[in-house]
C-alpha cells in the first residue's frame, strides 16, 4: 500500500492517485468525484475554500510518458471526497487515512529535523514514489492485457461473436452473484441509450416480417434481441463495445 499522507507545501496532504489505489477505484473516477465536490463548493459560495484545499497538479504516466492531471487534498478535502465511500472496507481505509493525517500533523509540530533526517526522509519519499509508479505501471499493463483478450471478439464471425458475448455476459453475471437476467438486460439498455434504438420495436417488426414470409411460428418464437442486433452491422459494433466495457468494468477476462 502506498504512503497514504505526505508533506507538500509544509502541510499534510494526500492525492487522487493514492485515493484511487487504496479505495480500488480508477483514477478517472476519483478525479470526477473531486471535481463534482469542487463544483458543489462553488455553488455554495465556497470556491475559495476549494482552492485552498484542492490543488490541481500533474503527474507523468510511467508508460506513455504523457502528463495527466491529479489533485493534492488536505485532510478536510479528503474527508469531503471520501464521504461517499461507505463500504466496510472503505470505512477501514478512511480511518487509516485520518490516523495518518494526525500522525503527520504531529510530525510537523516536532522540532526541525537534522540535515541527515531530512535527507533520509527525501530518500524514503523518492523510493515510495518509485514504488507507486511501478504499481501503477503493473495495473495499466494488466488492464491492457484484459482489453487485448476481449478485443479479439471484434474479429470473430457472427456465430463466434454471439457465442463469445454469451460467455462474457455469463461471466459478468457470475461476478455479480449470478444475476444473469439483470446483466443481459443492462447490456440491452446500454445499447438502446447509446445507439438510440428500440430493440423491442425492432424485434416485433422482425417477427412480423418473418410471419408474412411464411416462417414457422416455432422458429419465429425463438428469435431474440440478439438476432435483431446481428441484423445490423452498426448495432453489432456498438453492442460488442458495450459488452467489452462491461467485461473490463467487472474485471472479466475474455479468454474462451
Amino acid at each position: 500500500m502506498s504512503k497514504l499522507v505526505f508533506i507538500e507545501g509544509g502541510r499534510p496532504v494526500t492525492d487522487s492517485l493514492t485515493v484511487a489505489e487504496v479505495f480500488g477505484k480508477t483514477h478517472d473516477n476519483v478525479i470526477r468525484d473531486i471535481r463534482q465536490q469542487i463544483d458543489k463548493l462553488a455553488e455554495a459560495g465556497e470556491s475559495e475554500w476549494g482552492v485552498l484545499n484542492f490543488e490541481e497538479t500533474r503527474y507523468q504516466h510511467p508508460q506513455n510518458k504523457q502528463w495527466y492531471p491529479k489533485y493534492n487534498m488536505t485532510e478536510d478535502a479528503f474527508a469531503i471526497v471520501a464521504m461517499a465511500y461507505v463500504t466496510p472496507e472503505a470505512m477501514k481505509m478512511k480511518v487509516r487515512f485520518l490516523e495518518e493525517f494526525k500522525r503527520m500533523r504531529e510530525q510537523l509540530s516536532r522540532p526541525p529535523q537534522t540535515q541527515l533526517e531530512i535527507l533520509q526522509a527525501s530518500i524514503n519519499q523518492l523510493v515510495e514514489q518509485e514504488r507507486q509508479l511501478k504499481a501503477l505501471e503493473a495495473r495499466v499493463q494488466h488492464t491492457e492485457q484484459r482489453q487485448e483478450q476481449i478485443t479479439e471478439i471484434l474479429s470473430l464471425n457472427p456465430t463466434e461473436w454471439r457465442k463469445k458475448v454469451t460467455t462474457l455476459l455469463n461471466r459478468i453475471a457470475q461476478a455479480r452473484g449470478g444475476d444473469y437476467e439483470g446483466v443481459r438486460r443492462e447490456s440491452y439498455e446500454l445499447l438502446e441509450q447509446r445507439g438510440n434504438y428500440k430493440l423491442q420495436t425492432r424485434l416485433i417488426n422482425k417477427r412480423r416480417k418473418m410471419l408474412e414470409e411464411g416462417v414457422p411460428k416455432s422458429k419465429i418464437d425463438k428469435v431474440s434481441k440478439l438476432d435483431v442486433i446481428a441484423d445490423d452491422a452498426r448495432l453489432t459494433e456498438i453492442y460488442l463495445a458495450i459488452v467489452k466495457e462491461m467485461a473490463i468494468r467487472y474485471k472479466v477476462d475474455g479468454a474462451a
